[in-house]
């Protein structure tokens, strides 16, 4: 659709309304603002989602891996080395780590607290780099013997520093003729790690993969197996694969499998609050076609006179489709722009705020990062303008054609 000079002269000069038509400005002002908040607040959204679901795949992948191998019956996984031998031959599998992990209870300074504890070999620890990258005090180097890792959260919790010593308490004890007596053993802090997850930096504990086997009492083997692929998303092939290989007396789970309730309450919130924030350019849609019905009957013996002048259907058409098409564009432009500088700099505001206000926006104790994050979808964007726009351009449709279609002649009788 070409527009003219003159078409495009008259179109802003609607858009500028004089004094008795303030009111109808005031209207298309909002609408412009209703579609520029609608489309930064979609973006803006959308963006955590994807942040908050990046942020949360990397964390889960980077600690507990793709695949993980769980004895069925026994205790333990006696033959592990030579089950790993042959995982870590497959096409898709990056590494595989024998794991000796347990529940158990920890203690130290009159506070206590659960911990998952993983039995790891020093190499392997040193292989998973959201680990071995993010040690914030001591160092890997004393990982031997009785020295553990643990989060900098359950360090803070437990006010232990490097050297001090943490108790562990594992109900699994042993049968004396009095009863079960849980087994007890101290062991020495030698780093702390801080991977920016609540739940792990609070709960998570390594500890020397013989060790382990001493304190769960499993002597001759480990009773997990991880695997870390090269495409997380391929997960659920490999993991059918290696059913054939290892045989029915180990269980497979893959990550999408022990992770399924995090992701799939993810991926609903993002569905339905972009159909909510969705509603919100809708209404300035139909916010539009209210302003421009309202300029139209306004400007009814403006209309009568271009048509007497010689200006046809499809100029008056032209002239108030771009009038209309003008707030939403401007406005979808304006939301771009806001929504893309407030997601970029969005941890920055999150602190501001913070301060101003005295309160915790972002808890990590609830949304389980110790930061807000957001990771922009460039294709995502796109899309989210492309919607805005074709809302904008069809609630003009309706106004721009009552115009073209009202009579000169009826229009200067009533005037």
């Amino acid at each position: 659709m070409a527009f003219s000079a003159f078409e495009r002269m008259v179109a802003m000069r609607y858009l500028r309304a004089r004094r008795q038509e303030g009111f109808i400005s005031v209207i298309a002002g909002f609408s412009l603002l209703g579609i520029a908040l609608g489309v930064a607040t979609l973006i803006i959204v959308m963006s955590v989602m994807n942040g908050f679901r990046a942020e949360l795949l990397g964390r889960i992948l980077g600690l507990n891996g793709h695949i993980t191998l769980y004895a069925r019956a026994a205790a333990q996984i006696p033959d592990h080395d030579a089950i790993v031998g042959r995982l870590r031959g497959l096409r898709d599998v990056v590494t595989a780590v024998p794991l000796v992990q347990g529940q158990a209870l920890a203690s130290a300074n009159s506070v206590a607290g659960p911990a998952l504890i993983r039995g790891m070999r020093l190499a392997d620890l040193r292989e998973r780099g959201l680990i071995s990258s993010n040690i914030r005090a001591g160092s890997l180097d004393d990982y031997a013997d009785d020295g553990v890792l643990i989060g900098r959260r359950m360090a803070t919790r437990m006010g232990l520093a490097i050297g001090d010593l943490i108790t562990f308490i594992n109900p699994q004890g042993t049968a004396t003729a009095i009863g079960t007596v849980p087994r007890v053993k101290a062991y020495r802090v030698v780093a702390v790690f801080d991977v920016g997850m609540y739940e792990y930096d609070n709960t998570y504990v390594y500890m020397p993969f013989e060790a382990a086997q001493i304190f769960f009492r499993v002597p001759d083997g480990a009773n997990a197996i991880e695997l870390v692929l090269d495409n997380a998303d391929r997960s659920s092939q490999v993991a059918f694969v290696i059913g054939g290989i290892v045989g029915p007396d180990l269980q497979i789970v893959d990550w999408q499998q022990a992770n399924s309730s995090y992701f799939t309450a993810v991926q609903v919130e993002r569905n339905v609050m972009f159909l909510i924030l969705t509603l919100i350019i809708l209404v300035a849609a139909f916010n539009i076609i209210s302003s421009m019905i309202m300029l139209v009957k306004d400007k009814g013996h403006d209309i009568a006179i271009l048509r007497t002048m010689g200006a046809t259907r499809s100029m008056v058409m032209r002239i108030f489709f771009m009038s209309g098409a003008s707030v939403g564009v401007i406005g979808t432009v304006a939301g771009l722009l806001l929504g893309v500088a407030f997601t970029l700099n969005i941890e920055t505001i999150r602190g501001w705020l913070q301060q101003l206000t005295g309160t915790t926006i972002f808890d990590p104790t609830i949304y389980f990062l110790s930061h807000l994050p957001a990771r922009l979808d460039w294709i995502e964007v796109i899309q989210i303008v492309a919607m805005a726009l074709v809302l904008s351009v069809l609630a003009t449709i309706y106004p721009s054609w009552r115009a073209a279609q009202l009579d000169p002649v009826e229009a200067l009788r009533y005037e």
